[in-house]
C-alpha cells in the first residue's frame, strides 16, 4: 500500500517543514508582552481548544502569570464567567487559535470581545482568513495548511507558533534560539520510531487507549486521544498522570495501551504510574527526551520541545485507521471547518 496516497500521512511527515515557518513568523513578528495584562486568555474549538489547554499552561509556568484556556463557545456564550470585568482597555489578551481562521464559534467570541472593548487579540492560524484581520498581532504559518480533517500538520505548526510565543512573551530569547532544533529533532524521531507507531497501531487486539501528560503535557495528551478517537474510532480517553489511579485505571487490561507523556521533573512519580498499568496487563508506550520507548534525544529545553510528542502518536492512529479499513482522511462524521448559524 502506498502511503503517500493518503494525505494524512503526507502532512505528518512534513509537519516539520511547518515548525520550522512556525518559528519564523514569530520571530520575525511584533508580539505583545506580559507584563502588559493581567489576564491571558486562550481559546478555540476541538483540537485547538486543547492546544490552548496546553498553551496557558505553558503561559504560566514561563511568565509566572496566570492564564487559562476556554472553548470558543464559552467564551461566546458565557463570556462573564471567562472575562474578568476591568475598566482597563488593554489588560486582557485574547489569543484566538483556529487552523481555517473561519470557525464559527471562535469568530463570533472574538467579535464580541472587540465590540466590548475587552483587550487586544492575538490570532494564530493556517489561513489569512477574518480571524486574522481581527488582530492586533497576527500570526499566519500557511504551510500547516491541510487536505484532510484530522489535525496533525496543522496543530503542531500552531503548536509551534504559541509555544515560541510564550517564550517571547517571557522574555526567554535563549528558549526561542533554542527551538530551532526542534524540525530536526522531530525528522529523525519520526525516521527511527515510524516502525513502532505502525506495531502498535495496527495491533487490533487493542481494543482502548489512554494517554497520560501532566502539567504543560495536558493539553497534547486530550489532542492525541482527540486523533485516535476520530482517526480510528476506538475508545480513548486523556487523563494527568496520578489521576489515572483514582478510578480510570480499573479499566487497564490486556487490551489496553497506556501511553505517558514523562516530563523532567516528575518523571519519576509519572514512571511509577505506568510500572503499575503495565502489572496489571496493560501494554504501556513512555515516550520522553530519554530512557523510554520513544526517545526525543533533542537536547532542546522542556519546556519548549513538547511538539515532540506529537508525531509517532499521529503515525499511530493513521496506520490504526487504515488497519480497521477506515479513510484517515475523512474521518466519520466530520468534517474539517465547523460553521454554525448564528
Amino acid at each position: 500500500m502506498n502511503m503517500e496516497t493518503y494525505h494524512t500521512y503526507n502532512e505528518i511527515k512534513t509537519q516539520t517543514q511547518a515548525w520550522a515557518q512556525a518559528l519564523d513568523v514569530v520571530r520575525a513578528s511584533d508580539s505583545p508582552k506580559a507584563g502588559d495584562y493581567d489576564q491571558v486568555i486562550f481559546t478555540g474549538c476541538g483540537s485547538t481548544y486543547y492546544l490552548s489547554l496546553a498553551a496557558a499552561a505553558l503561559y504560566t509556568e514561563l511568565t509566572g502569570r496566570s492564564a487559562r484556556a476556554v472553548p470558543g463557545g464559552e467564551l461566546l456564550l458565557n463570556s462573564q464567567t471567562v472575562v474578568q470585568q476591568t475598566s482597563s482597555l488593554r489588560r486582557c489578551l485574547l489569543v484566538a487559535i483556529s487552523r481555517s481562521g473561519t470557525t464559527t464559534e471562535t469568530v463570533k467570541a472574538v467579535e464580541k470581545f472587540k465590540a466590548e472593548k475587552r483587550g487586544d487579540v492575538a490570532v494564530i492560524s493556517n489561513y489569512n482568513e477574518v480571524l486574522s484581520r481581527m488582530a492586533d498581532f497576527n500570526y499566519v504559518i500557511d504551510k500547516g495548511q491541510e487536505e484532510s480533517v484530522a489535525q496533525t500538520r496543522s496543530f503542531a505548526s500552531m503548536y509551534v507558533a504559541v509555544t515560541a510565543l510564550c517564550a517571547k512573551m517571557a522574555g526567554r530569547d535563549d528558549l526561542l534560539s533554542s527551538m530551532s532544533d526542534l524540525p530536526k529533532a522531530g525528522e529523525a524521531l519520526m525516521a527511527k520510531y515510524e516502525a513502532y507507531a505502525k506495531v502498535v497501531g495496527e495491533n487490533l487486539n487493542f481494543d482502548r487507549f489512554y494517554f497520560l501528560g501532566s502539567g504543560i503535557r495536558y493539553g497534547l495528551a486530550c489532542e492525541v486521544n482527540l486523533k485516535m478517537k476520530e482517526m480510528t474510532l476506538t475508545h480513548s480517553e486523556p487523563f494527568h498522570f496520578l489521576e489515572f489511579r483514582h478510578g480510570p485505571m480499573s479499566m487497564v487490561n490486556e487490551n489496553a495501551v497506556v501511553v505517558g507523556m514523562l516530563s523532567d521533573a516528575n518523571r519519576a512519580h509519572e514512571a511509577k504510574v505506568l510500572s503499575e498499568m503495565k502489572m496489571l496487563g496493560g501494554t504501556v508506550a513512555a515516550f520522553g527526551e530519554s530512557g523510554a520507548d520513544v526517545c526525543f534525544e533533542s537536547n532542546v529545553p522542556e519546556s519548549v520541545r513538547s511538539v515532540l510528542y506529537l508525531p509517532v502518536i499521529q503515525l499511530m492512529a493513521f496506520y490504526r485507521s487504515l488497519a480497521k479499513g477506515l479513510n484517515p482522511d475523512r474521518p466519520t462524521n466530520l468534517t474539517a471547518v465547523v460553521k454554525l448559524d448564528f
